[in-house]
């Protein structure tokens, strides 16, 4: 009887462990865990320390043999990169779990914490947990490397504009910085004539060009040049080059229309005022206020240039003015202007006023214009025009002059302008005063033109008080509404970057 009782008193299914007899549940090596441990190291072979490629530049991970990667910090894109350094030795085991143990962002260091199964000594499953060690090495990737040779490029983009007047330029600069084109670019280079813009693949440049062809009417002309070749494996090694021309015209231009292409736009005067220049050209007849878009197509078919050079602008001051209230128009005219006023006036030139020599003209400024307001315009009665249309014309239908904006006091509006433009990064040749001269008719271009002020990003400028909207002189300025707060990025007392708010 003593001995049934102490038989059913011991627990029951529990065995000696054959080296530290310590009691255990039975397995199939007849071993405790500790014992199995110190004879069994299932993590042999799996490397504790490894190194791992990081671009400072792109912020991206190298990933063998050839791609560099974007993850986020502790993110499951990482995880799977730092795996993979590793994936021939854990293919030997059973992973059961793996995730990050947490590091300094700045310490070179990435710990992953494994949790492993592999079977030993008869069939019997050991678990084990261990810590793999990344050390980030810092490695500039190929494009970055590329990008700071500045030398190294598979793609260029010429654009010209046979002008004198960079004003498309400075509204292309605009668009660019609006759309966020210019990322791509290894470097923007700017000549007497146009940019260049350079790229690390054709693709961009491709897309670049599919950009200028939508914003600017303009053409262009593809080449490409061969650098390398590997005939084993049929592969090559091109550069491109794209060269894109604007149309030769520009606001406030004067031109003259061939005979065929103003009849096709409503029968309107060959001689036209260009008030505007987006995707197309935007023409206004000053003798009948009638316009008419020129896309890019219809140019190149039919081209026609400026007939003046903007240094020809002069000064008149407006001795009468009157409203047209009856317009003729003729069988098949085309779209009348509604934000002009068509007006007759007589003006003389500030510098003859010396003299009773007046000029009468039409005009399609009726609505700014008061006796004793100064204008600008272009003397064509006194003008040499070489040009093949205006040759063909009668000469009772060139007008004597033709006037293009009202003048304002300058000096007073660049003091009163609380508004700013952001401008692209890029190497200059030389920058001369006609440069500033003509950035600051473009200014005085967005002040005065609500449609092209729509597609360019305005920022408030904190350093000019706020006035009201217009000035003592009546000249435009830009509404507060229009305008957008500057961000700039600035360092806090921690370190980090934060976003903080001009104001």
């Amino acid at each position: 009887m003593e001995y049934m009782t102490e038989s059913t008193n011991r627990s029951p299914g529990h065995i000696l462990c054959c080296e530290c007899g310590v009691p255990i549940s039975p397995n199939p090596a007849n071993i405790c865990v500790a014992c199995l441990r110190s004879k069994v190291d299932i993590s042999q072979g799996i490397p504790k320390q490894v190194s791992i490629s990081f671009c400072k530049q792109c912020q991206r991970y190298f990933q063998p043999p050839g791609t560099w990667i974007q993850c986020a910090l502790e993110s499951r894109e990482l995880l799977a990169l730092c795996l993979k350094k590793i994936k021939a030795p854990l293919s030997k085991v059973r992973l059961v779990d793996a995730g990050f143990v947490w590091t300094e962002p700045h310490s070179k260091r990435l710990k992953v914490k494994l949790t492993i199964q592999k079977e030993v000594m008869n069939g019997a499953i050991l678990q084990q947990v261990f810590v793999v060690d990344y050390v980030v090495q810092s490695q500039m990737c190929g494009d970055c490397h590329r990008v700071e040779a500045k030398d190294f490029w598979k793609a260029v983009i010429q654009v010209r504009q046979k002008t004198l007047h960079k004003k498309t330029f400075y509204y292309l600069e605009q668009l660019i910085l609006k759309y966020g084109m210019h990322q791509n670019t290894l470097r923007i280079k700017e000549i007497h004539d146009g940019l260049d813009f350079y790229y690390s693949s054709k693709q961009h440049a491709q897309k670049m060009v599919e950009f200028l062809q939508c914003t600017v009417p303009c053409r262009y002309k593809a080449s490409q040049r061969l650098i390398s070749q590997d005939i084993h494996s049929n592969t090559y090694n091109y550069k491109s080059t794209f060269s894109v021309e604007i149309v030769p015209i520009c606001k406030d231009n004067v031109v003259c229309l061939s005979s065929k292409l103003a009849q096709s736009l409503g029968n309107m005067n060959q001689i036209c005022v260009c008030i505007r220049v987006t995707s197309a050209i935007h023409l206004i007849d000053p003798n009948t206020l009638q316009v008419a878009d020129v896309d890019g197509s219809t140019f190149w078919s039919h081209p026609f240039n400026s007939l003046c050079h903007p240094k020809q602008l002069e000064e008149f001051i407006v001795m009468d003015c009157s409203i047209v209230r009856n317009i003729k128009r003729g069988a098949g005219a085309g779209m009348i202007s509604k934000k002009h006023t068509l007006g007759e006036v007589w003006v003389q030139k500030t510098s003859e006023m010396n003299t009773d020599k007046q000029y009468f003209c039409r005009t399609h400024l009726g609505h700014l214009l008061n006796p004793g307001d100064l204008v600008l315009g272009f003397d064509l009665a006194n003008c040499n025009l070489n040009d093949e249309h205006v040759n063909k014309m009668n000469s009772d239908r060139v007008p004597d002059v033709v006037l293009i904006k009202k003048s304002y006091d300058r000096t007073k509006r660049q003091r009163r302008r609380n508004w700013k433009l952001k401008e692209l990064e890029r190497e200059r040749e030389n920058m001369d005063t006609d440069d500033e001269r003509q950035y600051q008719d473009f200014l005085e271009d967005l002040e005065e033109d609500e449609t092209i002020r729509k597609n360019v990003n305005i920022y408030r400028d904190s350093t000019i008080p706020v006035e009201s909207d217009t000035d003592d002189e009546g000249a435009p300025r830009i509404s507060l509404v229009e305008m957008l707060e500057d961000l700039h990025i600035s360092q806090d007392a921690t370190g980090e970057e934060g976003t903080s708010m001009m104001t």
